[in-house]
Parts: C-alpha cells; structure tokens; sequence
C-alpha cells in the first residue's frame, strides 16, 4: 500500500514528486511512455518553448541553459530526465493506467502492468489526451496523406505536392511557417486569420518578463480579470502570422467544413489538388477511465486548485487549474507547492 501513485512523469508529476519526496511519503510515479520526456520528443522536431530559460525552473533544480534561451524539446525532456535521477524518484515507465476505483482503505490503480495499491492518487496526466479531428476526415481518400499534429514531426512525413494545414493555434502557425519555407508548391491555411499576435520581446524585456511584473499569469481564474482571459482568444506568441500568410506560396482559404473522397470544402473555396492535411485541431480530454469522476460540460474533473470532488483523488497541470500560469512549465511549481501543502 502505496501513500501516493503519481500518474504521469511530465513536469506536473515531477513537481509533485518533489514535494512528496521532501515530506517522506512512499510513492511510485507510473507513466504509459518508454522513457521520460516522451510527451515532448513526440512532438514536431523544431518546436521550442515560449518562454526563456529563467522563466522554466522546476523546485530545486535550475534548467540547465543560459539566461535567455529559448529550449527546444530536447532540452526539455534532457531537463527532464536530469531532474528525475537528481532527486531519484520512483519511476515505472512503459504502465498505462487504465482505471482507478476507491477501496475501502484509498484507491486500487489497474494498469497494464498489473494493479497498485495507494492512499491516494495524484493524475498529472496533463490536457492532451485524444487527437482530434473532424469526422468528415473518413470520407477522404487514401491518396491524400493526413496526419494530426500530435504525430507530426517534419516536412519531410509529406507527399510531392500541395498542402492543407488546418488549425489556427500556436501549433498551426508553426507548422503552417515550416512546411511553406521548406517548399515551393503552394501551402493552404484553413483557419482564423485575425488573431492578435505579441512578440516574444518587448523594449529588451521578454514577453513573461512583462507577464510577471504585471501579474498577468497569476490572475485566479476565478476572478473577473482571469475569466476575461480564459475566456478571450488566446494570441500568437513568437510567431509573426502576417509574414507567413503574405508570403507568395501561402493561400488562405477560410474555415474546412466538409470533405469527399478528393477534395476538401472550405468557406472560401473547393480544393481537389491537394495532397497532404495537417490536423493542428487541437485535443479532447479523456478522464472517463477514472471510475466516478465528476466531470465538467467540457470533459475536464471538476475539482478547486487540483482538489477533487472524490477524497483522495488530486489532479495537477490542467489548464488554468488555478491560474494561467499553470499552463506553464515554470507556473507549475506553484499550483505543486499549493497542492502538497493541503495533502502533506
């Protein structure tokens, strides 16, 4: 019997870790991927952060980068791996959890490794669960090569010819600027041209520099100040959209809403003529394997500040668990510190 099981070995679970290391609590922290930092290196090969080296820190360990550096998702998963062995945590990879139930004395976590017995249960699982894409993606022929963005890694994955990137987030933008610099031919954006975009500097300050002074990422989302911005459109940050949408082999074409076997309707036009689509559309969450968990209308726990409705059961790196820092890599060592000082 386990006091702690720990499900995800990303940065929220690590940070939790470190707290219940701290306190001598017996835990075990259990992950589906082989090696930690999965969750980053499945990502596209030339992402890289937002935010600079001395904004990432996890508790009791420094990134390892110089002031100003922008990592890219190896250092990530690097920094990762360092930290775990640093602070020699208990880690089983290559286990999917695959439900949890409430026993008489804590929590019974089945996972494809067999059963685990705790106290109580920390999910750290993060909210990118389920690739998702709009059902009409079926109807679409064999011929056209489709892959979501979860499983996008370079230009090089595409066909001879032209491409379809869909989605109009961070992901999407980013993709959309390397596929288009990589080829001649023409690539086609399928999503929200009038975003606001910031800068990653601003007057020699960067972008979370100015976040911090000015609170920006410690606003509660409960608040009226925090729920204005969870619930305005979030900008594009690093990324100068206008540049890429003007360039000579970059076509816009309004919002995908059907598709046929060789073509594919947007508001703007028909294409038959493409053959490669990139799915930048986003996640659905997953929480249903948790045996009776409340759930919100749009599929996430309901809980405040990670504290579920079921006692014992914890939730840590949702987005705006409690702020909008918590989306972050260094903002999750408060939502951690917060979280373990309620159940230490």
């Amino acid at each position: 019997m386990k006091d702690f099981v720990i499900i995800g070995a990303a940065q929220a679970g690590l940070s939790m870790a470190y707290h219940l290391k701290k306190n001598d609590k017996d835990f075990l922290i259990i992950d589906k991927e082989n090696e930690i930092g999965a969750s980053w290196l499945n990502r596209w090969n030339s992402l890289k952060l937002f935010t600079p080296t001395e904004f990432n820190h996890l508790e009791g360990m420094p990134f390892p980068a110089p002031k100003g550096h922008y990592p890219d998702k190896y250092d990530v998963a690097n920094y990762f791996k360092a930290y775990a062995s640093k602070f020699d945590f208990p880690v089983q990879l290559n286990t999917l959890a695959e439900s949890i139930e409430k026993s008489d004395d804590g929590f019974v976590v089945k996972t494809s490794k067999g059963d685990v017995k705790c106290k109580e249960v920390i999910i750290a699982t993060g909210p990118f669960h389920i690739p998702y894409t709009p059902k009409f993606h079926n109807n679409i022929s064999d011929d056209i090569f489709q892959i979501h963005s979860n499983y996008y890694k370079n230009p090089d994955q595409l066909q001879d010819g032209e491409t379809l990137v869909v989605g109009g987030g961070d992901s999407g933008f980013q993709i959309l600027d390397e596929i288009s610099k990589h080829t001649e031919n023409t690539t086609y954006f399928s999503g929200n041209t009038d975003i606001r975009t910031l800068p990653q500097e601003i007057l020699g300050k960067t972008l979370w520099w100015w976040f911090t002074i000015t609170g920006f990422l410690s606003f509660s989302k409960n608040s009226w100040i925090g729920k204005r911005i969870s619930s305005s459109k979030q900008p594009i940050i690093g990324t100068d959209v206008q540049d890429i949408l003007d360039r000579n082999n970059v076509k816009t074409v309004g919002y995908t809403i059907d598709a046929g076997q060789n073509t594919v309707k947007t508001t703007k036009k028909t294409l038959s003529n493409i053959k490669n689509i990139v799915w930048a559309t986003g996640y659905k969450p997953n929480f249903k394997w948790i045996n009776n968990i409340e759930l919100t209308k749009d599929g996430y726990p309901k809980h405040h500040r990670g504290i579920s409705t079921t006692k014992g059961l914890y939730f840590i790196g949702l987005p705006w668990l409690h702020t909008r820092g918590s989306a972050t890599l260094g903002g999750i060592k408060k939502d951690a510190k917060y979280l373990a000082q309620k159940i230490v």
